[in-house]
């Protein structure tokens, strides 16, 4: 299969200005943008997801974003699907495409392809949601201990979609998701033409940010965005309800806690995502990545 050649891939934890960077990329050398991030793939959430604002979205071609209902489940192997179909239609129109995000598994199937999975019926992948958001995942993950022992081991009690993932996948083919995780994929992107980098902020700058920018949010409609998620009643299990800042505003509105004190525990928790994401970056992606300080010392590179 050929490969999409001279990409630029930017990876970055929350808050660290790659979006900014992609977006000047991409209006410098007429090239268009892909979403890399798997939360702002829901529509609904906006501000909440940190999606490019309309003014963004009128200085370049922009794909992927906002396009699922966050009613529905969204796998990486569905983003990567959409990417590979827009660019066989033919959407990119031989211009350089920017990846940009803070999803490490949607770069790694860009570069690496991921393992073929078996198609998975309707009935058997909404009756292991329902019972997750029913029973909890812990319950579910005994259920998976019992059918899939070495499966159940590398996955988290607490990691409800990862067990409804291995679950859903024994029943439907009578094999772990291991032994399907064994068979090699197809890269899309071409890794000896592609440009790599990856944002890595000061620890405390990066801090900064992340609480200037959840301030930003509320003050640009979040609680609006939660109330609108909320009135389409999705199951909570849902990955967008995950989504940093729903749990806690949903909390401030229901009377739990006050509105500071929701804000607090948002950005608590955008700080710690950002640490994540900056650990797995720092020790998933190979050395031909560039390690950038800060966005404008990645733009002098490209």
């Amino acid at each position: 299969m050929a490969l999409i050649e001279n990409a630029i891939l930017i990876a970055g934890p929350t808050a660290s200005g790659k979006s900014a960077l992609a977006l000047d990329w991409a209006r410098r050398e007429g090239g268009v943008i892909v979403n890399a991030d798997s939360m702002q793939v829901y529509s609904v959430l906006r501000v909440l997801t940190a999606r490019p604002s309309a003014e963004d979205l009128a200085k370049a071609p922009h794909f992927l974003y906002g396009h699922v209902d966050p009613r529905e489940p969204y796998s990486t192997g569905e983003w990567l699907r959409d990417v590979e179909r827009l660019w066989k239609e033919g959407a990119f129109a031989g211009r350089t495409i920017v990846f940009v995000g803070g999803t490490g598994l949607y770069f790694r199937a860009l570069l690496g392809g991921l393992s073929a999975m078996p198609a998975i019926p309707s009935e058997i992948r909404e009756r292991w949601r329902e019972r997750l958001s029913r029973e909890g995942a812990e319950t579910l993950h005994r259920v998976l201990r019992e059918r899939d022992a070495k499966a159940a081991e590398m996955i988290r009690p607490a990691d409800g979609q990862r067990i409804v993932r291995a679950l859903e996948i024994i029943e439907a083919s009578g094999r772990s998701i291991l032994s399907w995780r064994g068979t090699p994929g197809e890269p899309l992107v071409d890794q000896e033409s592609a440009h790599k980098i990856v944002i890595e902020l000061e620890r405390g700058l990066l801090r900064k940010r992340v609480d200037r920018r959840f301030d930003g949010m509320v003050a640009d409609g979040a609680l609006q965005e939660v109330a609108a998620l909320m009135a389409l009643a999705p199951d909570p299990a849902r990955p967008a309800m995950k989504a940093i800042g729903v749990r806690e505003l949903l909390a401030f509105m229901a009377g739990r806690m006050t509105l500071e004190q929701a804000v607090e525990q948002a950005k608590a928790a955008s700080r710690q995502y950002a640490k994540r994401q900056t650990t797995w970056f720092r020790h998933q992606l190979g050395t031909d990545w560039e390690r950038a300080a800060s966005p404008a010392d990645a733009t002098a590179t490209l």
